[in-house]
């Protein structure tokens, strides 16, 4: 219960939009790594992509993950391009407590619907990361980073969700949507700054 208490309070304390400097800096492999692990927003959608697809088993453990890095890379795409998408910060923010809110609900969300929502917000991730990449670098090895990392991520939410389901049916799935619902809250304090 200690451990739940101190995830709680971690999530509790999310911080806005950390990982968007807007420094223009970016360009790198290794930037691009670093990036979506730079903010606890990225961080906190991510992880619960995983759990989502987690929760939702069968084609949704790889297709709800799939849709999102997909989409992801579109995003990012379009602001390397300096395609600009509106209200990119409040898409992100809005994304914790969508997502967390799908899991805090036990991953009963329609796979359709799950698809879609994964899709849209990760637009809006991938608009933050194509943005800070450096103007007049190729955007390959960066974007290659945050796409491995953002894999990474989904894959902590599915290691997470599996590990707990260990705990058995009961146990597992209440700690998994309590995580959810603890990030949907996070999200909640992350969507108030950024409005």
């Amino acid at each position: 219960m200690r451990k739940l208490t101190v995830f709680a309070t971690t999530l509790l304390a999310a911080t806005p939009a950390l990982a968007h400097t807007g420094h223009d800096t970016a360009s790198s492999f290794t930037a691009g790594l670093a990036h979506p692990f730079g903010g606890m927003d990225h961080v906190l959608a991510m992880v619960s992509v995983g759990l989502l697809a987690c929760l939702m088993k069968g084609r949704a453990l790889v297709l709800v993950p799939a849709a999102f890095v997909t989409m992801m890379v579109a995003g990012g795409a379009m602001g390397m391009a300096g395609v600009a998408l509106p209200y990119t910060e409040f898409g992100i923010a809005l994304s914790i407590v969508v997502i967390g809110g799908m899991v805090a609900f036990g991953g009963r969300t329609p796979a359709l619907a799950a698809l879609a929502a994964a899709g849209l917000f990760a637009t809006f991730h991938g608009q933050a990361h194509g943005q800070e990449m450096a103007a007049g670098m190729s955007g390959l090895g960066y974007a290659t980073g945050f796409v491995l990392a953002t894999a990474m991520l989904h894959g902590i939410g599915i290691g997470s969700g599996i590990a707990l389901s260990r705990l058995g049916e009961a146990w597992g799935t209440t700690l998994v949507r309590v995580s959810g619902g603890a990030v949907a809250v996070a999200g909640m304090a992350v969507l108030a700054a950024a409005s």
